[in-house]
């Protein structure tokens, strides 16, 4: 059986609401579905201090990222019995407030649709091919990968 999927890398905004119908809509053999939505927040990481936030550019190697977030879907729905994936990153300049990606996961039961957004979010946050430049009142900066988003990503390695 194929799964419905949905890849979408996009500048434009995303309607979660519609995105979770869109995913759900006429099946009677999804028991659960699991969203994740990241938005892009005025303060810095982890509270470091430093410049508000005043935008994020994020830039993607196109057709390579599409493909890296496939292959790792395709690892999601051999690993749990999923029924049915979506997601969506921005590229672009986003100010505080919007989104930035979605993740929505629906399986016949919540166990299976949990763990494979938490893995697809794990995974696009520490090794889809995104690079992200924070905008503040002293100037921009390339933003770097953070320990704790590999910790929680190494988890999912097999052993």
């Amino acid at each position: 059986m194929t799964i419905p999927v949905t890849i979408r890398l996009q500048q434009a905004d995303f309607d979660i609401a519609s995105e979770i119908a869109a995913l759900s809509r006429g099946r009677t053999d999804i028991g659960a579905v699991v969203s994740f939505s990241g938005i892009c927040r005025r303060d810095q990481a982890g509270g470091e201090g430093g410049d508000a936030i005043a935008a994020l550019t994020l830039e993607h190697y196109s057709g390579m990222a599409e493909a890296e977030i496939a292959r790792h879907v395709e690892e999601a729905v051999a690993r749990w019995p999923l029924t049915g994936v979506t997601v969506i990153h921005r590229f672009g300049r986003i100010v505080p407030g919007e989104n930035i990606v979605l993740v929505v996961t629906a399986s016949t039961h919540r166990e299976a649709a949990f763990q494979g957004a938490e893995f697809l979010m794990d995974y696009l946050k520490t090794r889809a091919p995104f690079w992200k430049r924070e905008e503040g009142a002293s100037g921009s900066a390339w933003v770097d990968a953070h320990d704790r988003d590999d910790d929680a990503a190494a988890r999912w390695t097999k052993s």
